[in-house]
């Protein structure tokens, strides 16, 4: 219920769990204002599934038979073809990769809006220090090679030297911290490979030119978390674009984007956070929508929607726990596991695995959540082993009816 005429308005726990899914694309297409299908332009829209986010995180695990980038399009584009979201990044695309929410891609136009990130990994990076400027011999020979050849991938650059925890030579981290600091950019990916090439052949000429006021590119970046998430508190708008470490530039920014009318202190379920004013107008009414509930989608573990478990509990009541990292021993729901999102519940979690030598994906373990919604469950699944062009397999799908 909202309080006309107060400092902060407020939102239900069910408008604003319903709001995070009509942004994030994930309830009636004539709500969100994003495309229902891939259609006819296919890229076109994924570009406008990202855009709403402003990223796309990158992650390597295709075990579920697509990688998490690809997972998040066709859980918002069902016709979407397996083999496209791999090559969405290609020249001339309008999108680049860099560090945003972790490593992702992200529409061109923030390019320029990253400039403060990469101005501090010119000077150092959180993980291995002042690297460019303790090996700029290397650095120098790397950048010549690529101005020379073109486009390299990490294994054309291997040398023999000790490999850090990480498998990290020398030349590979030094590529990878060009990167950071804009001398190099990402021209493609093959195979999830990427493939460096020198900025100024990557990026328009235009983008890397603009210049943008530091504060001014931390309130870009947090209207753009806005878009992503509707409501949010401040430390999810920090984290979307790993700046929790400049806590009181946030505060700065989000009090002078409250002064100028872009948004609007609002508490949800009992917590401070923010909203843009066009989203509380669209949150009316969220509270009274009943979405449908036997149309399942499984959700990849790094989807926006997913990443803040601390806003996953409070808005879905829905523990989500990543266990990649575990011991097989020490698992509770499995390794790559799928929440199922039906109506506007998370109702289900899906163990799954691809089998592309017998064509099949397989499931390898299923928890519900309360009262099972077996109906959800397996159109999910269905749904989820036409997108990666695999056969459910039907034993399994038998024993989860």
């Amino acid at each position: 219920m909202r309080h006309a005429g107060t400092k902060t308005e407020s939102l239900s726990i069910d408008e604003a769990r319903r709001l995070a899914l009509v942004r994030g694309g994930l309830l009636r297409p004539e709500r969100t204002g994003l495309p229902e299908r891939a259609g006819t332009q296919p890229r076109r829209a994924c570009y406008a599934v990202l855009g709403r986010f402003g990223y796309l995180q990158l992650d390597t695990i295709g075990v579920a038979g697509a990688r998490s980038h690809a997972l998040v399009l066709s859980s918002r584009l069902p016709d979407l073809a397996r083999s496209l979201p791999e090559t969405l990044l290609r020249p001339k695309a309008p999108l680049f990769e860099y560090w945003g929410h972790e490593a992702s891609w992200l529409p061109m136009a923030l390019y320029p809006v990253f400039e403060f990130r990469r101005r501090e990994f010119r000077r150092g990076n959180p993980w291995w220090g002042p690297l460019l400027v303790d090996n700029r011999d290397l650095a120098r020979r790397i950048m010549k090679r690529v101005e020379r050849e073109g486009p390299l991938k990490v294994k054309d650059l291997e040398d023999r030297s000790r490999r850090n925890d990480w498998g990290y030579t020398p030349s590979k981290r030094v590529l990878r911290c060009l990167w950071w600091a804009g001398s190099l950019a990402v021209v493609r990916r093959h195979r999830f490979q990427p493939e460096y090439d020198l900025t100024e052949r990557v990026i328009p000429k235009d983008q890397r030119d603009k210049r943008i006021a530091e504060d001014d590119a931390i309130k870009t970046l947090l209207l753009r978390a806005l878009d992503g998430h509707g409501w949010a508190r401040t430390s999810t708008l920090a984290s979307t674009w790993r700046l929790s470490n400049r806590r009181p530039q946030i505060t700065q920014c989000l009090e002078e984007l409250r002064e100028e009318g872009e948004i609007i202190a609002c508490a949800s379920g009992g917590k401070a956070g923010w909203i843009r004013l066009r989203d509380l107008e669209l949150s009316a009414g969220l509270g009274r929508l009943r979405p449908r509930s036997d149309r399942g989608v499984l959700l990849s573990p790094f989807d926006p929607l997913l990443w803040d478990r601390a806003r996953v509990r409070s808005l879905f009541g829905f523990d989500h726990v990543l266990e990649i990292f575990k011991p097989e021993r020490e698992r509770v729901y499995g390794y790559y596991v799928m929440p199922v999102l039906a109506g506007d519940r998370l109702t289900a979690r899906c163990d799954v695995k691809a089998d592309r030598n017998e064509g099949k994906l397989r499931v390898l373990a299923v928890h519900h959540e309360g009262r099972p919604n077996r109906a959800a469950l397996l159109h999910a699944l269905e749904r989820h082993a036409a997108s990666v062009e695999l056969t459910l397999d039907l034993g399994t799908a038998r024993s989860l009816r």
